[in-house]
Order: C-alpha cells, then structure tokens, then sequence
C-alpha cells in the first residue's frame, strides 16, 4: 500500500490510544545495498508497548552512521541478532525527541502526552549488571534503532521507559533530535571514564565533528582546557567559538598519520612529525595533555600515546581510520599511561548530560533539516560522505522551530567535520 507523505504530521487518535498502523522507512534482508535503495517507505502495524516500554509519537529523528550499515549489511547484517528474527524487519533511527503517546504495564514516571528525548541504550531488567554495575556491562545490551527495529524513522517508536528523558524546552523538536548518541558517547569518555577534572588539559580529535563538537564543549564546561584537531581553518574558528584554548589544522602534520606497513626509515620520519605536533599541543596547552579523546583509531593512536602525559588516560569509543591498532608501547607502560575504552552511556549518564543541554550549557550543533521523504537520501548523502554535520529529520513536526516551550540558545546551526 503507497504511503501518503502529505499525512505523516497527522495521527487519527488521541495520546493513550494507538492507531492500527503507521509510516515506517523499513530495511529488509532482501534488499541491503546502497541506502537509495535499502530505505523504503511502508505502512507497518504499530506496535503495542510491552511492560515498562513505552510508545512514542516521533516529532523528529536524528540521523547517524550505524544505519548507513544496516542498509548495506557490513561489517555485521542487523538481521542475525536483536529483535530482528521476530519481526523481520529494520526501522532504523537512534535519534528521537517526541510525544509519549501509550505506556505499558508498570511505567509510572511517564504519562501520555509528555515531550520527551530518547536515548539510545537498551539493556533487559533482568540482567544484574543493569541494577549494580553498569546497564552497558549487560550482556544484553544494544543500540536501539540499530542492534534493535522500531528506531525513530517511523511515525511511532516503541522504547524501554528508562530510555526517555525530558526534553530541553529551549529546543525545537529536530533540535532535540540531533545530539543523544554522539553527545552522551562523549559525555561518558570524558566525565564517567576519564573522570576530567577542572584544570585539566584535553587534546581533542576531530573537534569540529560529531563527538568532538560536544567534548569541546564538556571540557570547558568542566574547567579544563582542550586544543582540538581539525581538518580546516574554518572548522578551528568554530571549536574557538566552542570554548577550545586553540586549535590545529591536521594538514599542518599530515606526515605523523599511522598507515601500517611503514618500513624502518618511514617510521622514523613519520614518528619525527609525530614529535612536532606533540610539542605544537604542549605550547597551545602549556602542558602536555592529561587525556586525549580518540575515536580515529589507527591512523592517530600512536601519537595519542606518544603526546598524552606520563600518568595520563588516552579514552577511546571507535576506530574510523581502522581498529587494528599498532603503536610504540614502551611509551604506554615506561611512562604510566592509561587507555580506556568507551561505549555510548547509561540511562544515569545521560540524565547528567541532557541536564546540561536543559541549563543552556551545552548546545547541540545541527547542520541541516530534512523533511520525512528524504530518509534514504540523507543516509545516501552519508554514505557518500557529502554531508557537513548532523542532519535531522521531521516526522510529526510540520516545519523547523516548532516545539519550543521555553527561552535559551537553542543549536548552533553550522557545517562541521573532523
């Protein structure tokens, strides 16, 4: 059955009652391949809200990466594991701000029509690591709209109610889309793993980008000092108005980037290089950095080991250069360095940091707004990295601005990039 995309911002009931069915872009296992071609619209059952899930109208979604491979099916097809099998199919989107329209048996805290923010981590009830450790130790745990179906490309998502979160009223609905994944990612390495202290000194890879934006921005906040790594002049001026000490275009040290392989001789003059930049971080910061944010992975971690302080953390949540890392590790133990390892955040973390977004302290940076019919091209344009930031997508909201209930800064509306 077509879907009528003129009627995607309206729904037939009333917040406590469903309607029967719904407008979802859907993946199926028959058809992974270029996003173009693997988002397609269909009309699909809503679901019904199990124990402690809720059911919320999404008013916009918040596009990220993991469903540009959901589409393709690499590294890993989504449809082995999760929910999947159940219900064969994929409804991407890790991304959501909304309206709680129905709750499920014992969610108390929650109540049709409250506006909220959906974070992105689930975890069952039922494993102890949720209910003393740490729900990201669960042996359960998943991206929602990723490692699960029923992601925010649709008109209704279904969640676990300790995903939601109030939604900041300074923001408009595809501003509070735009930032839960990439934001509570940082938060985490930076405030929970790292554990940042006023004073201390942050070098930030890919500042200008999606993870980098927000750690700029929590290192200030913090008290700390951070100088970020950027691929243009252009993008520094922005970590500059981010509330970065100073930053470095990578170009400027091209030469220290690890590609594997070197032979002895390129060694030694990619780690000369290597040694440069060290020191062009130490006379921006004063001092060698006590934590280096790392997401790049194989192309920057020897320098990460190499320039952070003796006793000092390298914190590191993804890899997009390569995970095989390879690097001089007497620089690690003769000199007492940490590495910790970091994945999204739990539901406490992102409480903490949605906080901040609420008190105007944090600002989500958004680049573009689309409408609901561009799902698949905004994660073709991904895809084919022609996009310049994040990109949000209305669902329920009808145009840009709507959903604001309060007075703050709201996002910054910029180009960005690592």
């Amino acid at each position: 059955m077509a879907v009528d995309l003129t009627q995607i911002s309206q729904v037939s009931t009333e917040p406590g009652e469903l309607p029967a069915t719904m407008a979802a872009w859907v993946i199926r296992e028959d058809r992974l391949g270029e996003p173009s071609d693997a988002f397609q619209l269909e009309e699909i059952e809503v679901p019904e809200p199990g124990a402690f899930e809720v059911i919320v109208r999404v008013m916009a979604a918040g596009v990220n990466f993991n469903n540009v491979w959901a589409a393709l099916g690499t590294p890993v097809s989504v449809f082995g594991y999760g929910d999947h099998p159940q219900y064969g199919h994929h409804i991407g989107g890790s991304d959501a701000s909304g309206i709680v329209w129905k709750v499920g048996e014992g969610v108390t805290r929650w109540k049709p029509g409250d506006e909220v923010v959906v974070h992105c981590n689930q975890a069952s009830y039922e494993d102890p690591e949720v209910h003393g450790l740490d729900p990201m130790a669960a042996p359960s745990q998943k991206i929602w709209g990723y490692e699960t179906t029923w992601g925010s490309f649709a008109q209704f998502t279904k969640v676990q109610a300790q995903q939601l979160l109030p939604k900041p009223a300074a923001l408009a609905w595809e501003e509070a889309a735009s930032y839960g994944l990439t934001y509570f990612t940082a938060y985490r390495m930076l405030m929970d793993r790292a554990k940042i202290q006023a004073g201390d000194r942050v070098l930030i890879w890919g500042a200008a980008g999606g993870l980098g934006v927000f750690a700029t921005q929590l290192v200030k906040a913090a008290g700390g000092e951070s100088v970020g790594v950027v691929s243009s002049d252009e993008k520094g001026e922005l970590v500059m108005k981010l509330g970065a000490k100073g930053y470095i275009n990578r170009a400027e040290f091209d030469g220290m980037m690890r590609k594997g392989g070197e032979t002895p001789a390129e060694e030694k003059e990619r780690f000369a290089v290597t040694r440069a930049f060290a020191k062009r971080v130490k006379e921006i910061l004063g001092e060698s950095p006590d934590i280096v944010f790392e997401h790049v992975g194989k192309a920057t971690f020897p320098t990460s080991v190499f320039t952070v302080k003796p006793f000092g953390k390298v914190v590191i949540c993804g890899a997009t250069s390569g995970y095989n890392l390879d690097f001089d590790v007497r620089y690690l133990w003769m000199r007492q360095k940490e590495i910790l390892g970091s994945h999204f955040a739990n539901a406490w973390e992102c409480t903490l940091a949605n906080k901040l977004i609420d008190d105007g302290l944090i600002r989500p940076v958004l680049w573009r707004t689309m409408g609901f019919d561009q799902v698949a091209e905004a994660h073709q344009l991904m895809h084919e990295n022609k996009h310049a930031g994040k990109i949000s997508v209305l669902v329920g909201a009808t145009e840009e601005g709507q959903g604001r209930t309060g007075e703050g800064p709201g996002a910054i509306h910029a180009e960005v990039g690592a």
